[in-house]
């Protein structure tokens, strides 16, 4: 019998952040920024480097943030690239179409529910 490799990850990011205020009361923590970039990019980035094909996130209320770090942000990249400025500090960022899922949690249901 052969093993399938695993080619997707589930990202419960739905919680509140109540371990983290105050910093986590304006931003999700998941996107607290550590060094460089937000601590969710590290995860995800070794995820992608593991193979993962689809990364889905249960996310919850105000995580707009996470989706919109994920996604092309067609204005500043139109600026950036008309001031002849480098995309390079945002071109590993962006997942392929379908790649990342967000399902949000209704309300907070614990882990072993958004799993």
């Amino acid at each position: 019998m052969s093993i399938k490799p695993v080619r997707k990850a589930i990202f419960p990011v739905a919680g509140l952040g109540t371990r983290f205020l105050p910093a986590t009361k304006a931003m999700p923590k998941e996107m607290l920024t550590v060094l460089d970039k937000p601590l969710i990019q590290y995860a995800v980035e070794e995820a992608l480097e593991a193979g993962i094909e689809q990364i889905i996130f249960v996310t919850s209320r105000n995580k707009t943030s996470l989706e919109d770090h994920f996604d092309v942000s067609y204005e500043l990249e139109d600026t950036m690239r008309g001031r002849s400025k480098s995309l390079a500090a945002i071109e590993n960022i962006r997942m392929k179409p379908g790649s990342p899922v967000y399902i949000r949690q209704q309300e907070p249901l614990g882990l072993g529910h958004a799993v």
